[in-house]
């Protein structure tokens, strides 16, 4: 039986641990529940780094990170990040910036390729996303990302491996890799059928538009 090819593919760059690509996803899925075709729409999500040598640090939070890499004051961190605050209870999401901790996402990216290849790409993300910004948790943790492997009911032996091993990494390279191709240096990046894109957390009017032109234009 010769498998359908959705109207409309969209591949999506984005990192675990960037504010805006959790809004960008919010406003994509707003833009989906208004589009009739919405069922012929295939997501893609593609990893980013934003910044691969970044070393995990569990005394450091965020914030403190943000204004010693930056070299700003923690009031104007504050400052900052208040408006990504903002955005975000705007999609309907509440962070807890002041409490999220220094993450490398490198491994949290290697289990939602796992995931993504077992049919759980969105349920995986949206998890990830959860449990960094709104819970504050260390998805760079082995426990922690074996825990919420459990909560979407994966395969415990195989993403034990994955998580324990580098399995994976090569496809999380890869991706980077494409995203240097095609030019993305920031994320979110969406590109629809490999025609359109939509560059960071645009307004949800934007997503429905471009997701109308990509099916007028579709094969």
């Amino acid at each position: 039986m010769i498998m359908e090819q959705p109207k409309i593919m969209i591949e999506i760059w984005s990192d675990i641990v960037c504010p805006f690509c959790y809004i960008g996803k919010r406003h994509l899925e707003m833009a989906l529940e208004s589009y009739e075709g919405k069922d012929e729409v295939k997501i893609i999500w593609k990893s980013f780094l934003l910044n691969p040598d970044l070393k995990t640090d569990t005394e450091l939070t965020l914030e403190g990170y943000l204004s010693q890499s930056k070299g700003i004051s923690m009031p104007q961190v504050k400052a900052m990040t208040e408006r990504v605050l903002e955005m975000a209870s705007a999609a309907g999401l509440q962070y807890r910036l002041d409490e999220a901790v220094v993450a490398n996402s490198l491994n949290a990216h290697r289990l939602l390729h796992f995931a993504q290849e077992n049919g759980k790409g969105m349920e995986t993300k949206e998890s990830l996303l959860s449990a960094y910004f709104s819970e504050a948790k260390n998805i760079d943790d082995t426990i922690v990302l074996q825990a919420l492997a459990a909560e979407l009911d994966l395969n415990k032996e195989e993403s034990n491996d994955v998580i324990s091993t580098e399995r994976y990494k090569l496809e999380v390279l890869k991706d980077y890799q494409m995203a240097s191709h095609f030019g993305i240096s920031g994320v979110p990046f969406f590109v629809f059928n490999r025609k359109f894109a939509i560059s960071g957390a645009q307004p949800v009017e934007l997503f429905i538009q471009t997701l109308e032109k990509a099916a007028s234009t579709a094969n």
